[in-house]
């Protein structure tokens, strides 16, 4: 059981409060806002045996944290960045860490890492694992050597934004048409990725140093005839009135054989590794002739009690108290000394919102950052 350095049992569950988006489609809001419900159902699972308080915060980030002494409250994170900045994230993260606070979730190196896409799928080249090709697109002159067809979405963002039915192109003009929407829309890069045409898995993982599996889930594509379509599109997440969304639904367990199931959960372990995840996360796959593809790795997912982690962990046997406890069990601290927030406000926190502090986080070889990866999968359906 997660207590505080004294012996108290003090949990300060912080989310971001977000009003606006930055950039993006108006409907993105929706995601964004959806990490209020999972506040909510953890304040009320751990109120019965901590002492909680649940507090949305924004650029006002020190100011808050401020009233609560960090040897005597643990965090549980659920920062999606700070107001509409989603790409704050790791930055959120590097002030807890730098003021001494234990706090759930994974480190900012991890949340900077897999906020750029093109970065973290290098690290997983690099460590065998296998991910589908890509190649970024970062203006109009577009010379790719990814076949078609393709998958096209943005390198920075999450819960499927940037996503819909023209995701997937099959002809050079359509890729053009594509990245630009993405360069224009989101004002980011675009990247572009061999279409794995296969089943698709989401792999709830929790832990530390030796992370396991819950059960795996499987999105079930078969009520969609053509195969370019199934794909998890923003509608498929957030639009529960549409087709889309209907057509779209999770299976947890998913019916996967043993053999495959294995290399599946292999695959997923290995990315959570190769990542540095911390606590939990998902790692999103494709299987193609047998062989699973990693298509993104999820630190910090949604968990709201409809979402996917919950459902997964449900289905292993634990109730959704009996979940976050575990995830707060696993929450970890600094590993410097901390620093005083006096001394922090005196640094002025400008530092840690510039647009060029995210990529302080990634190793030395680790890039840049390419903008903001909203949200974590939080939507209605769980996928």
């Amino acid at each position: 059981m997660a207590s505080t350095r004294d012996g108290a049992k003090k949990v300060l569950i912080l989310y971001n409060r977000v009003d606006s988006v930055a950039k993006g489609e108006t409907r993105d809001l929706i995601s964004a806002q959806g990490v209020t419900v999972a506040a909510g159902a953890v304040e009320k699972a751990l109120r019965s045996k901590y002492e909680v308080v649940c507090v949305p915060v924004s650029f006002d980030f020190p100011e808050v944290l401020s009233d609560y002494d960090p040897d005597e409250w643990v965090v549980f994170n659920l920062l999606e960045g700070l107001g509409n900045r989603a790409d704050l994230e790791p930055e959120a993260a590097a002030l807890l860490e730098r003021l001494g606070y234990r706090y759930t979730g994974s480190p900012p190196e991890t949340l900077a890492l897999c906020l750029n896409k093109p970065q973290a799928k290098r690290v997983l080249e690099s460590n065998g694992i296998p991910t589908p090709a890509y190649q970024v697109c970062d203006d109009r002159k577009i010379e790719v050597s990814i076949p078609l067809p393709a998958f096209v979405k943005p390198v920075a963002e999450d819960a499927s934004l940037g996503i819909d039915d023209e995701a997937v192109v099959t002809s050079y003009e359509q890729l053009c048409k594509r990245v630009e929407y993405l360069l224009d829309t989101y004002r980011e890069p675009a990247l572009v990725e061999e279409f794995i045409e296969g089943r698709e898995s989401n792999v709830a993982l929790w832990g530390n140093d030796r992370p396991e599996c819950l059960p795996l889930a499987e999105i079930d594509y078969s009520g969609i005839t053509d195969p370019l379509r199934r794909i998890c599109s923003y509608a498929a997440k957030w639009k529960p009135e549409g087709d889309e969304y209907r057509l779209t639904p999770v299976i947890c367990p998913a019916k996967v054989d043993g053999r495959l199931a294995k290399r599946i959960r292999e695959s997923a372990i290995a990315a959570y590794k190769a990542l540095g995840c911390r606590g939990y996360a998902r790692v999103d796959m494709r299987v193609r002739d047998g062989r699973p593809y990693v298509l993104e790795v999820n630190p910090n997912p949604d968990l709201s009690p409809d979402a996917g982690f919950a459902r997964a962990a449900l289905a292993a046997g634990y109730s959704y108290p009996e979940m976050v406890e575990r995830i707060l069990h696993w929450a970890g601290g600094p590993l410097s000394t901390p620093t005083t927030l006096p001394a922090l406000k005196v640094a002025k926190f400008d530092a840690f919102i510039s647009t060029k502090a995210v990529t302080a986080h990634l190793p030395a070889d680790g890039g840049g950052s390419f903008s903001s990866a909203r949200g974590k999968s939080r939507n209605p359906s769980s996928k």
